[in-house]
């Protein structure tokens, strides 16, 4: 248990105490430049976008294994559990996710929806320019439930079954989806990403949804409401995970989430400043429980 516990703990520590790490070494950072020269541009040709876009998620993916597995077997001692500790603790951004989602609640509070649109792209990827204030709201409360999944839970989940190089290549994965993993040109150079993602994505974004659930109460909110909505409306959106966070966040906020012309989970009234701060509340309280179950998993080993 120690041995798993404490670059952990340690990992923990850097990211809720100095948020992220510097661009500069950053491992996502420097995993994500290989990606993008293993990838290139998309030639057209989709036997051979393919083939680039399979090696430029496998390569990396290997990489970073094998550095992870390396630090865990020859590390040692204070230098060992500190460099353990620095690469676990870039496989997740739990402040990033939350001072992101502040950022935006306090632009919406002051009414200044230019600033929260400028903030926005820090949590989602969809065009913002013509969001009005709920739906503002909406897509900020979205990415604070599904990246707890992606940010947090996920690369737990891989840490606890795989040690450090799962955690790693967990995230190798899922930043070269971030990159590739879109339709449109890059469709068959992202594919191999995409399907990837959605299967280590598969347990960690329903692991997150009951969480969020179980949690609901520690945050003033509605577990049964979110358990609800989790299995009447996960299906609604185009991902086979990403739908499980979001709807379990909807309802236990009893509120509606939509993307425009995309979809639309939960009912209850528009969205607004208040349930973001709300999400914030009951994204801690998951990752909380989510760090407990943890514990007990490596104590009951």
């Amino acid at each position: 248990m120690i041995a798993r516990a404490l670059p952990l703990g340690l990992a923990l520590a850097f990211d809720l105490g100095l948020g992220e790490l510097p661009a500069t070494g950053h491992p996502v950072v420097v995993t994500g430049w290989v990606i993008g020269r293993l990838a290139g541009r998309p030639t057209g040709r989709n036997g051979r976008d393919l083939a680039r876009g399979t090696l430029a998620v496998a390569l990396p993916t290997a990489g970073v294994w094998a550095l992870g597995r390396l630090v865990e077997r020859r590390g040692r001692g204070v230098m060992g559990l500190a460099v353990a500790a620095w690469l676990l603790k870039s496989s997740f951004a739990l402040r990033g996710l939350l001072d992101a989602g502040t950022r935006v609640a306090q632009a919406v509070g002051n009414d200044d929806l230019d600033e929260a649109r400028r903030e926005l792209p820090w949590l989602v990827s969809r065009p913002v320019d013509d969001l009005d204030r709920a739906h503002v709201c909406s897509a900020a409360i979205e990415s604070l439930a599904e990246n707890l999944a992606d940010s947090y839970v996920a690369p737990l989940v891989a840490y606890a079954v795989g040690g450090l190089p799962a955690a790693m290549a967990y995230r190798a994965i899922n930043t070269a989806d971030a990159m590739l993993g879109y339709r449109g040109d890059l469709e068959y150079l992202g594919k191999a990403a995409a399907r990837l993602d959605d299967l280590v994505n598969l347990v960690p974004a329903r692991l997150t949804a009951a969480g969020l659930a179980l949690a609901a109460p520690a945050a003033g909110l509605s577990g049964r409401c979110a358990a609800r909505t989790a299995i009447g409306d996960a299906g609604r959106t185009s991902s086979p995970n990403a739908g499980w966070p979001m709807a379990a966040a909807a309802g236990a906020l009893g509120i509606w989430l939509e993307k425009p012309d995309t979809y639309r989970i939960g009912e209850g009234p528009a969205p607004d400043v208040a349930d973001i701060a709300a999400a914030r509340r009951l994204v801690i309280a998951a990752a909380a429980l989510a760090t407990a179950a943890y514990i007990v998993w490596e104590v009951s080993r």
